[in-house]
C-alpha cells in the first residue's frame, strides 16, 4: 500500500498533539477519521477540541467524525465504534493514542491518579482495541496502532514513576500479546514511541517552554505512523518501532526539519537506553 484514501481511522485522542498530526497526516491522502476524545468544549489549559480537529481535518482533505469518548467507558467506546461503522461502514485502522500520565514516586500518587492511568492506558487501549476488532477484522490490510514504548524492564525506569511506567508497559504488552493473537487473521498489532520528548501538551505540563523547546514536533511520529500504517499489515505485526530509526530506515535524512527550536539538541525520550 501507499496510501490511505479511503481509509477509516479510529484515533483516541486524536483532539490534539500527536493523535492530530497522525489524523491530518491520513487526511492529506482522503482518509475518514473518528476524533475520539473527550474534550468537546474549549479547555482553559489545553488546545484543541473534537469539533477544531474535525475542521482541521477536513480542511486537509480527509472526512471527519468528532466524537466525545471517554475510553474508560465501555458503553461510550462502543457507542463510537457503532456510529463510526454507520457513517463510514467500518473501520480499518485504530490508533491508540490517549494516554494519562504522572511522574510521581509510590507515596505521592494518590490512587485516583493510579486509577486514571490505569483507566485511560491499559484498561481503555484494551477495550477500544476489543470493540474495534470484530471490524477490523473484515477489513483490507487493518492496523492497530499503540503509543507506547518497548518494554525495557530496567530498574531505573521504574524506581522513580513505577504507576506510570507499570500503566505504558501495559499498552505495549497489549501489542505484544495481540499481535500473536490475530497474526494468523491478518490483524497488525504495533507500538511506536518518539527517541526524543514531542512538543504536546503532557511535555509543556512536565517541563515547561524550555522542555518543549528541546523538543520535535509531533509531525515526526504522524509520518513514522504513515510508513506503518501503509505497509502490508501480514507482514508488518509485533514490531516496536522508534519513530527516528524507522525514518532512517526509510531514507529520511533531514531530521532538523522536526526541531521545535531551530539548532536544538533535542531530549531524550523515556525508556530509551
Amino acid at each position: 500500500m501507499s496510501t490511505l484514501q479511503g481509509k477509516t481511522l479510529f484515533i483516541t485522542g486524536a483532539s490534539r498533539g500527536i493523535g492530530l498530526a497522525i489524523a491530518l497526516r491520513a487526511a492529506r491522502d482522503g482518509a475518514n477519521v473518528v476524533v475520539a476524545a473527550k474534550t468537546a468544549e474549549p479547555h482553559p489549559k489545553l488546545p484543541g477540541t473534537i469539533h477544531s480537529a474535525a475542521e482541521e481535518i477536513e480542511k486537509a482533505g480527509g472526512k471527519a467524525l468528532p466524537l466525545m469518548v471517554d475510553i474508560r467507558h465501555d458503553d461510550q467506546v462502543q457507542a463510537a465504534v457503532k456510529q463510526a461503522v454507520e457513517r463510514f461502514g467500518g473501520i480499518d485502522i485504530l490508533v491508540n493514542n490517549a494516554s494519562a500520565i504522572s511522574l510521581t514516586g509510590t507515596l505521592q500518587t494518590p490512587m485516583k491518579k493510579f486509577d486514571l492511568m490505569f483507566g485511560v492506558n491499559v484498561r481503555g487501549t484494551y477495550a477500544t482495541t476489543q470493540a474495534c476488532l470484530p471490524e477490523l477484522l473484515k477489513g483490507k490490510n487493518p492496523h492497530v496502532l499503540t503509543l507506547s514504548p518497548p518494554l525495557n524492564m530496567k530498574p531505573k525506569w521504574f524506581e522513580n514513576h513505577v504507576a506510570y511506567t507499570m500503566a505504558k508497559y501495559g499498552m505495549s504488552m497489549c501489542v505484544l500479546g495481540m499481535a500473536e493473537e490475530f497474526r494468523s487473521q491478518g490483524v497488525a498489532f504495533n507500538a511506536l514511541w518518539p527517541r526524543t520528548t514531542i512538543a504536546t501538551a503532557a511535555v509543556n505540563m512536565l517541563g515547561g517552554q524550555d522542555m518543549m523547546e528541546a523538543s520535535r514536533t509531533p509531525d515526526i511520529m504522524a509520518d513514522a505512523a504513515y510508513a506503518i500504517l501503509t505497509r502490508d499489515s501480514r507482514s508488518c505485526t509485533g514490531n516496536f518501532f522508534l519513530d527516528e530509526d524507522l525514518l532512517r530506515e526509510g531514507g529520511e535524512t533531514n531530521f532538523d526539519k522536526y526541531l521545535v527550536k531551530p539548532g536544538t539538541q533535542p531530549l531524550p525520550d523515556f525508556f530509551l537506553d
